[in-house]
């Protein structure tokens, strides 16, 4: 029986979809399934729209309507898109539950937390539910202490310049 690894791609730099992404690939490329639950990038997220092309071994959901980002929707909005991003991480336990797939990268899950969408028990539970699967991926801007002793890879992606701004 294999043992689940956490890992976990958080900071104020760019690229940590892009590393997580890369487990995904890695993972196909072993003939292993990948699924990627994003939140907070909106509907028309087009960066990763390749990945289609890469279904059934990887596969991308998004559970938000509107087409931008959660931060920019006005508060009438959020109420609506705070219940299509609830049914999401219903979709992340589900998946985990019953071991859909080898490799589950659950993209901006950490955002979720400094928004008070989600709370640190919710992501610990999703953690804790099953310990067979492969790899659980989690990624955002900031990793509270609590999770820290659950994960067993972090990574942190700080920005040192910016020049396109």
């Amino acid at each position: 029986m294999k043992k689940r690894v956490v890992q976990v791609y958080y900071g104020s730099g760019k690229g940590k979809t892009s590393a997580a992404v890369g487990q995904c690939i890695r993972a196909a490329s072993l003939g292993e399934s990948a699924i990627i639950i994003q939140f907070l990038k909106g509907k028309d997220a087009e960066e990763f729209n390749f990945l289609e092309k890469l279904e059934p071994d990887i596969k991308l959901f998004r559970f938000e309507k509107a087409m931008q980002s959660y931060d920019s929707l006005l508060d009438s909005q959020k109420k609506e898109e705070r219940q299509n991003i609830l049914n999401g991480v219903n979709f992340a336990r589900k998946v985990i539950d019953t071991g859909e797939c080898d490799v589950l990268v659950l993209d901006e899950i950490l955002g979720l937390l400094d928004l008070d969408i989600i709370k640190i028990e919710d992501i610990i539970h999703l953690i804790e539910l099953r310990d067979d699967y492969s790899r659980l991926v989690l990624t955002g801007r900031n990793l509270p202490k609590e999770l820290v002793p659950y994960a067993d890879v972090i990574s942190k992606i700080d920005l040192e310049k910016d020049l396109t701004k």
